[in-house]
């Protein structure tokens, strides 16, 4: 049997078939459609601008090529204010904007960031891309807020500052504030947040003390607003509504852009000396682009 294997292998003809068989190549594989993923990242890019940054986040989930072109600059650039290193030179400081990409400058802006010594907070609307600021009542002018018969700072965790100025009697009441900040074009509604009586808890329960509040029903409050381009706005109403935080809308102005920066002055007064009044958290004074809700 080993002789009649071994000619077999010494046939020509037979080493030719075995030949032919181990040189005829394999088949190839079988042809794969393309993908997302076989998108070039710049291509991507351009899709993402035309997006939201909730879409965007979403997206860059999908692969490789998604989660690049959402790091891509001139995607986030185009989310910024066109102001927006000014914003950050106000916000954060000098030199900040060289060492961040887009991405990471719009990330920081849209959270609330506190500045000018802890009285002030400003973060980035991401629906409308509009600017918002918000004034510490620490950060007002506020008539006789130094002497503890009148005013007094107390703690809370109903305020983003954590502390509210509580007024228990006066005479003249008169708040006043004044700021300058790089606004990016639009308009804006400036408001004063205010609470009849003074909350606390009890056995893990909300309950507020009105004893204090009177006058508010007798005259109105007269709120009033200016800006350094000469526009004037002025409202007033009774405050009412014990118990619950109200915001009172003083006036909206308009940005068009053609000052770096917008410098507001802004008051709240019931200056009538015929009757006290009292009762009155102050927790401060809020600046939204018009269509923020």
């Amino acid at each position: 049997m080993g002789a009649n294997l071994s000619s077999s292998f010494a046939d020509p003809n037979v080493c030719s078939l075995v030949g032919s068989l181990c040189l005829q190549p394999s088949p190839p594989p079988p042809r794969t459609k393309p993908g997302l993923g076989d998108l070039p990242e710049s291509c991507v890019a351009l899709v993402l601008e035309c997006l939201n940054p909730s879409e965007i986040c979403r997206l860059a989930k999908l692969n490789r090529a998604f989660r690049g072109a959402s790091w891509a600059d001139f995607v986030w650039e185009s989310k910024l204010p066109v102001n927006y290193e000014d914003l950050i030179r106000r916000v954060f400081g000098d030199g900040l904007e060289d060492k961040l990409c887009k991405r990471e400058v719009y990330t920081r802006l849209c959270r609330a960031n506190t500045f000018d010594g802890g009285t002030k907070k400003a973060w980035l609307d991401k629906r409308t891309g509009g600017i918002c600021l918000c004034i510490a009542s620490k950060g007002l002018a506020i008539t006789g807020i130094d002497d503890r018969r009148y005013w007094n700072h107390i703690p809370t965790e109903e305020s983003s500052f954590n502390s509210v100025a509580y007024l228990q009697q006066i005479w003249w009441f008169e708040v006043n504030g004044q700021f300058e900040f790089p606004f990016p074009s639009g308009t804006y509604s400036l408001f004063f947040r205010l609470q009849l009586g003074r909350a606390t808890k009890r056995f893990g329960r909300r309950i507020c003390n009105t004893e204090h509040v009177h006058g508010w029903d007798i005259k109105p409050v007269q709120f009033q607003l200016w800006t350094s381009d000469g526009q004037y706005a002025s409202s007033q109403c009774f405050l009412d509504d014990p118990g619950k935080w109200n915001l009172c809308h003083a006036g909206d102005f308009v940005v068009d852009g053609t000052n770096s920066s917008t410098k507001l002055t802004f008051s709240m007064t019931q200056i009538d000396c015929t009757h006290t009044k009292g009762g009155l958290c102050l927790d401060s004074v809020l600046v939204y682009p018009i269509h923020v809700k």
